[in-house]
């Protein structure tokens, strides 16, 4: 599937719609460049999960649990990882195979031991289009 989106309002709206959709065990993995709307389309996944506290980018911390909505999620950044077996240092089969939903950014970084179903959520600038215009595409791996 294949959404243009005009404002982050848009962005953040199919963020919801997917939350809202979200079963546990499932991933998601985020990608685009920086300053995307990655952070706006997670923010609105959230709420489709009813989470209620405030929801930013882990960027420090590889991860950030959310436990306040219908699912846990776990969201995580691994912009910053250095190696990947820092992700095993923070339990990431736990959290890939558990009850939650996780969110990833950056999961290009991290291919190797992603599972081998998940969802892949691309996010695409195009200046040509406008400065808001961001293309996401949506696909079930």
């Amino acid at each position: 599937m294949i959404k243009e989106s005009f404002c982050p309002e848009e962005t953040y709206a199919l963020g919801k719609s997917l939350g809202e959709a979200a079963k546990p065990g499932d991933v998601i993995c985020l990608n685009g460049d920086l300053g995307v709307g990655k952070t706006v389309f997670t923010q609105g996944f959230a709420d489709g999960l009813a989470i209620t506290e405030p929801v930013n980018s882990p960027t420090f911390t590889i991860v950030q649990e959310y436990h306040d909505g219908r699912l846990p999620l776990y969201h995580f950044d691994v912009y910053r990882i250095g190696d990947i077996s820092e992700m095993d240092e923070v339990g990431y089969e736990d959290y890939f195979f558990g009850e939650g939903v996780c969110l990833i950014e950056w999961s290009n970084l991290i291919e190797e031991i992603l599972p081998d179903h998940m969802t892949s959520v691309t996010i695409e600038k195009d200046l040509q289009k406008g400065f808001d215009y961001r293309k996401i595409t949506v696909e079930e791996i």
